[in-house]
């Protein structure tokens, strides 16, 4: 039985990888196919800010216990 382990890339896989993707795309389309992944990624990270600030909002962390000694018992 033949297993595909995921990310298990070699040197050579990789450059080999690469120049299919040159190949097919071209040396001019690579930077504009890298920024369309950039804009991509960010876009993604702010939704998902987004969704953290909206959780947050909706649910506030309970409020902050003051760390008082209890009467009686002098500070340190």
């Amino acid at each position: 039985m033949l297993l595909i382990y995921p990310l298990a890339f070699g040197t050579w896989e990789i450059v080999a990888i690469v120049a299919v993707i040159v190949l097919l795309f071209g040396g001019k389309k690579i930077p504009e196919l890298m920024k369309g992944v950039g804009k991509g990624v960010k876009s993604f990270k702010e939704g998902m800010n987004e969704v953290e600030k909206e959780m947050k909002d909706e649910h506030p962390a309970a409020p902050s216990q003051k760390n008082d000694p209890p009467s009686g018992q002098p500070e340190q």
